[in-house]
């Protein structure tokens, strides 16, 4: 295998990512004739990762918050994309390692983003269910579908309470929307589409272990967060920490337990960052250490932007929040610095302009804080619809989402309520069915 990337006079810019951070700033210098840029991806198209939590909840379709990366650079000659995952990087040779084969550059940007953070906790990375890319998204969704089919079948209570059951694990954005909508599910929809099952015996549990939830918002906002959640019937537990799973039980750190097979993790995010990088750049969370112009440290041609990078700033001391404003913003400000670099300019240090934080718990119900205003309820529900529909990149998939949200509200339903698995070879699958008749075997034992 070879990338096969044409050797040009131009500067060469691989981008090792197409998160919001790597696509802005690819979408930015794919205009420009100095130089070449050059996309690494491990998937062909772009997420909208504030909206797995609805795929998972089957609220929307996949395909309504992916974008392909062809349809955004297709007319763009200088842009070259390739869909490969880059397993290191050899900053000496000025090359990236990739799948296909090495990609030499002029400057490398990271925006790898960051993954599930399980604090090493072997049994939970084993059995929790992650929620960090859309294919886990829809895992997720299958799973849970599958278990309100499998609880129509069960001989106890024991198992059936297992099957519906819901523990979250972390307070922030991801785990306050995933429950809201759970709860709205828990009381609109399921009921509908399960007559012959009592929710009234399906228990969402929330479980933060700081002393509130949506840590970085406002005061406010986390108690409204809280009593939204409780209203809607929500079990929320804080200063509680989830020490063991064993895929039937949940243990906490103060030895009471939750009857579940289902542990939804959201309680953390590490950094992903390339292999080859000297340990010294590293810092908390596997963070790489940037300056202000996003240069690694030590580095002049190797940047990081966007959840992996770590820039200090006063207001900052210990980095930027983990969130898609930053990375938008890096990636833009570090097209600028690139085209003043090649024009013989002085570059122009990054300062991260706080927009504001939000977050939807359910049905008309949101908080919403903005640098000049703090508000809840209808209003900033609406605010945040507006606000993530406008993010989405693509007309065709505002409008899907859009549909998709005012039929929901209208109709308290949809049609996404399906379970879709990939279709295996005849021996994995006696392989499987094999393996799950052990463990059944193991659980009635």
């Amino acid at each position: 295998m070879n990338p096969n990337i044409p050797q040009t006079d131009r500067k060469r810019i691989v981008i090792v990512g197409a998160g919001f951070g790597g696509l802005k700033l690819a979408r930015y210098l794919s205009r420009r004739k100095e130089f070449q840029v050059v996309l690494l991806n491990r998937q062909n198209y772009h997420e909208f990762q504030p909206l797995y939590y609805q795929v998972a909840t089957a609220g929307l379709e996949a395909n309504s918050i992916l974008f392909p990366l062809r349809a955004v650079f297709g007319d763009c000659k200088n842009v070259h994309i390739r869909v490969t995952n880059v397993t290191s990087v050899r900053p000496a040779d000025k090359t990236v390692d990739t799948e296909l084969g090495p990609v030499t550059y002029d400057y490398l940007v990271m925006a790898t983003g960051a993954d599930t953070n399980f604090f090493n906790q072997q049994n939970i990375i084993e059995k929790a269910l992650p929620m960090k890319s859309v294919a886990e998204a829809i895992a997720l969704r299958n799973r849970m579908l599958q278990n309100f089919e499998d609880a129509l079948s069960v001989e106890t209570l024991d198992e059936r309470e297992g099957l519906m059951d819901v523990v979250v694990v972390g307070g922030g954005p991801t785990g306050v929307e995933l429950c809201g909508t759970l709860a709205e599910m828990r009381k609109t929809v399921l009921p509908s589409d399960y007559p012959e099952l009592d929710f009234k015996m399906m228990d969402i549990f929330l479980i933060e272990s700081g002393g509130e939830l949506l840590g970085p918002m406002s005061v406010q906002s986390q108690q409204h967060s809280l009593d939204y959640l409780q209203k809607l019937g929500v079990n929320v537990r804080l200063n509680t920490r989830v020490k063991d799973f064993d895929g039937r039980v949940v243990t906490m750190n103060d030895g009471t337990t939750l009857r579940t097979n289902n542990l939804i993790w959201a309680a953390g995010v590490k950094a992903n960052p390339l292999a080859g990088l000297p340990p010294e750049v590293l810092g908390r969370g596997g963070r790489i250490l940037v300056n202000r112009y996003n240069q690694v440290q030590g580095f002049t041609d190797i940047f990081a932007i966007g959840d992996v990078a770590l820039m200090a700033e006063d207001k900052w001391p210990n980095g930027h929040p983990q969130i898609a404003q930053p990375a938008i913003q890096q990636g833009r400000h570090l097209a600028k610095n690139m085209i003043r670099w090649a024009k013989n300019e002085p570059p122009v240090e990054f300062t991260y302009r706080d927009l504001g934080t939000m977050a939807t718990i359910g049905r008309g119900l949101a908080v919403v804080d903005l640098p000049f205003l703090k508000f809840q309820g209808f209003f900033a529900w609406i605010t945040w619809l507006f606000v993530h529909l406008m993010s989405i990149v693509g007309v065709k998939n505002r409008l899907a989402i859009f549909l998709n949200w005012m039929f929901n509200y209208l109709t308290y339903n949809n049609s996404l309520r399906l379970i879709i698995r990939q279709k295996m070879p005849k021996g994995n699958m006696a392989a499987m069915q094999e393996k799950l008749s052990d463990q059944l075997e193991v659980s009635k034992t």
